[in-house]
């Protein structure tokens, strides 16, 4: 049975894209939208969104390493942002897919990686599978570590039969409102969650969402992160002390599967370091990928 997804009016299509800006690409399962920058004989560096957030949440890495001589390559997840939102279990296969099939129509190979949040556990299933393909990798906040525990809608949205219909009534301004939970201080959270809701027009995004959550993107991948870590690539983790959405003291059992990793704390600082307190965090990135 389909229940209405409220607020989702709009059709993805040729004339949205073209207002909405980035290149696309098709791959197996749909049109990807990505940003490439920098010059072209940068070191390449790919930036991998998490949940449900589009490639925006990188706006100031992507602005200080296209500026500081990277080649930088930035894309939405199926289901997010620009990109389609096909018919399909969005599981990690499903995401491992789109990366390396993208990277290899751009021809991205040796590249770092940087995963956030789900996009670490995308980076780890994609390093696990084709480390050959990785010269470095940076984590910030990664998911994956362990189960993340469900907020009351999440919880709602894995209830097979009313999983639908809760997140088609009362998903848009839930989820709008929990994302200022990624967040310390509240500065930023207003122009964030404006940014935010655009996707949210388009149809398709929100049976993404639970198919996303129903599909255990959002459960342990531990031993993905161990079989990632024993190929040794140099790894720079990055976490919020204060993050709530998946909380420091994950980061004790990753440098377990991960010891030659290096972490650094962000002190006052949630879910998004990178995007909360670029200042802090970019010149510790510049040095980790340059060296």
């Amino acid at each position: 049975m389909h229940f209405p997804y409220l607020g989702e009016t709009k059709d993805l299509n040729e004339s949205s894209r073209r207002q909405a800006g980035g290149s696309y690409i098709a791959l197996t399962e749909g049109i990807t939208q990505y940003e490439l920058g920098g010059p072209a004989e940068g070191r390449k560096v790919v930036l991998i969104p998490g949940f449900s957030v589009p490639y925006f949440i990188f706006d100031p890495t992507f602005e200080f390493l296209t500026e500081t001589g990277f080649r930088v390559l930035r894309y939405n997840l199926y289901g997010r942002g620009f990109s389609d939102r096909p018919q399909a279990r969005y599981d990690i296969h499903f995401f491992t897919r789109q990366l390396r099939e993208l990277l290899q129509a751009l021809k991205f190979s040796h590249a770092c990686l940087i995963g956030l949040s789900m996009g670490g556990s995308i980076s780890a299933s994609f390093v696990s599978t084709h480390h050959d393909m990785v010269e470095k990798w940076v984590l910030i906040d990664p998911a994956g570590v362990r189960p993340i525990v469900f907020s009351r809608l999440l919880k709602a949205v894995n209830m097979p039969g009313i999983g639908d219909l809760v997140l088609g009534l009362f998903g848009t301004g839930n989820m709008v409102k929990s994302a200022a939970s990624d967040f310390f201080e509240p500065r930023l959270i207003e122009q964030f969650q404006a940014n935010y809701l655009v996707q949210m027009q388009y149809k398709g995004f929100k049976r993404a969402i639970l198919s996303t959550v129903r599909s255990g993107m959002l459960g342990s991948l531990y031993s993905t992160y161990e079989l990632a870590g024993k190929f040794q690539i140099p790894t720079l983790i990055f976490w919020g002390r204060q993050d709530t959405t998946v909380p420091f003291d994950h980061s004790a059992e990753l440098l377990q599967a991960m010891p030659h990793a290096r972490l650094n704390v962000v002190e006052q600082c949630g879910h998004i370091p990178h995007y909360e307190k670029p200042s802090e965090v970019n010149p510790i990135l510049q040095e980790f990928l340059q060296g």
